[in-house]
């Protein structure tokens, strides 16, 4: 396993410190523990270009690519050439930073 595959894999298993934190990091937990609905939850009614783009991650995977495009072009992005395990953890890489 790579560095940065158990990099991920210890995110995903530190439930302790969901609490602390921020609304679109617990989406991409959530998402990653196979509860899409909690992630959807975290960023649904968040405004600002982070909880667009995560917004927009979570309609692609649920298959709903119309509106994924919309929360895309809402984070000032398009949607990437990536599976969605690669655009997750680039996400993940991405508000970790």
């Amino acid at each position: 396993m790579t560095e940065r595959n158990q990099y991920f894999k210890r995110f995903l298993e530190d439930e302790k410190s969901l609490s602390s934190l921020t609304p679109v990091l617990k989406a991409l937990w959530y998402d990653g523990n196979g509860d899409w609905e909690k992630a959807h939850d975290q960023v649904d009614s968040l405004e600002g270009k982070d909880a667009a783009r995560i917004h927009a991650y979570l309609h692609r995977k649920e298959g709903d690519q119309w509106n994924a495009d919309y929360w895309y072009r809402r984070a000032g992005e398009v949607r990437p050439n990536l599976s969605l395990d690669e655009e997750w953890q680039d996400l993940l890489s991405r508000f970790l930073n």
